[in-house]
């Protein structure tokens, strides 16, 4: 049965309220706000982060498509806020059940030989004299953009930094980062070594559970034909971001989460994040326990736990030689950023219990 019919048909209906599955609500109070205006059809404003879309039209053309009406840019920035009697909404509204029970009895309101079922549906509501209005006095939430979305992997939320940046940034950006540039929200467990909190527990949940589905784990060989020249001086058991189809989506979070922090506590290095080599490392006592000491094909490195010590594992860290100093209980989430090539000569401890997650990136320039 169509959702409007059961309301029809139902006495105790007082209202119909449609919400399509990319709405992100926001606002609790957004059925409360629509009902106090006592309108018969209203929506409130939806947006797409960054982008001049909305879920309505200010006006139609002649042949009944879009067209932008001239202060449409206002309201969809709030410099004009109201009610506005717009020719068309989509994705979210509110009916009054009376409306549906007179004006649009019609049971085929989305069907249409030629209009797609949302403009048809708006074409009946204008038709039968019915005003559609939509409201921008409070902020209600946004419109995901599913477009490019993809499907074809285990975590599909994982390669929306793009796409939803907002909704990304939410689920996997860990909440104290804010404070990492702004409070100074950074501790130095070594010299010239930075700690910062950067991913979510989800975050590296996902990330985890996204290579181990992949599975494709490399030999731990010296010879590794995914690097240029096919030697590796420092082998580890990993799989690298490009092997999933990660790589864009990686520079785009080290230029947006990493980089800030590099120039704040280098200052006067600037970086543009780009990297060769971006992996998580699988550690376990019976596969790869431990890392000599090396140095990393890096200007800078960045090394962020995935898991937790004591609860996954036991052991592991990473120890800097020339300061004999140790980060031996990493933190889930966190970052360590330290100078690759020439001055932190450090080693990886060994994990003695369980399975450790690191994700490795050498940043260079």
């Amino acid at each position: 049965i169509p959702m409007g019919d059961m309301c029809r048909d139902n006495i105790d209906c007082e209202y119909f309220f449609s919400v399509d599955v990319d709405v992100v609500l926001k606002n609790e109070d957004t059925l409360r706000i629509l009902i106090e205006l006592n309108k018969p059809f209203i929506a409130p404003m939806m947006t797409k982060p960054g982008l001049l879309w909305t879920n309505f039209w200010g006006a139609l053309s002649a042949d009944g498509y879009y067209a932008r009406s001239e202060d449409y840019v206002d309201i969809v920035q709030g410099h004009r806020v109201g009610l506005w009697n717009v020719p068309y909404v989509s994705h979210i509204f509110l009916m009054k059940a009376d409306v549906l029970r007179t004006d649009l009895k019609d049971p085929d309101l989305f069907e249409s030989a030629t209009l797609d079922p949302d403009m048809a549906f708006c074409s009946k509501v204008r038709n039968k004299g019915v005003f559609m209005f939509v409201t921008n006095v409070h902020t209600y939430g946004r419109v995901l953009s599913t477009e490019n979305y993809q499907t074809n992997h285990l975590h599909n939320d994982l390669w929306q930094v793009f796409e939803n940046p907002v909704e990304w940034e939410e689920r996997y950006i860990h909440e104290n980062y804010s404070k990492v540039l702004k409070d100074g929200f950074i501790e130095t467990p070594c010299p010239d070594v930075y700690w910062f909190p950067v991913f979510t527990d989800v975050a590296c949940k996902h990330l985890i559970e996204e290579m181990e589905h992949f599975g494709q784990w490399s030999g731990g060989g010296n010879t590794d034909n995914r690097i240029q020249g096919g030697y590796e001086n420092v082998p580890t058991i990993d799989i690298h971001m490009n092997q999933v189809g990660y790589e864009k989506e990686w520079h785009k979070f080290l230029l947006d989460y990493v980089a800030p922090v590099t120039e704040k506590m280098y200052p006067g290095y600037y970086t543009r994040a780009q990297f060769d080599l971006a992996f998580v490392v699988r550690y376990k006592p019976d596969e790869q326990p431990a890392l000599r000491p090396h140095h990393d094909a890096s200007t800078f490195t960045i090394n962020i736990a995935l898991n937790q010590v004591g609860i996954d594992y036991q052991g592991g860290g990473c120890r800097f030689l020339r300061y004999n100093c140790s980060i031996d209980a990493p933190r889930r989430g966190w970052a360590l950023m330290h100078p690759g090539r020439l001055t932190h000569y450090h080693e990886g401890l060994p994990t003695v219990e369980g399975v450790r997650y690191i994700v490795v990136s050498f940043v260079d320039p």
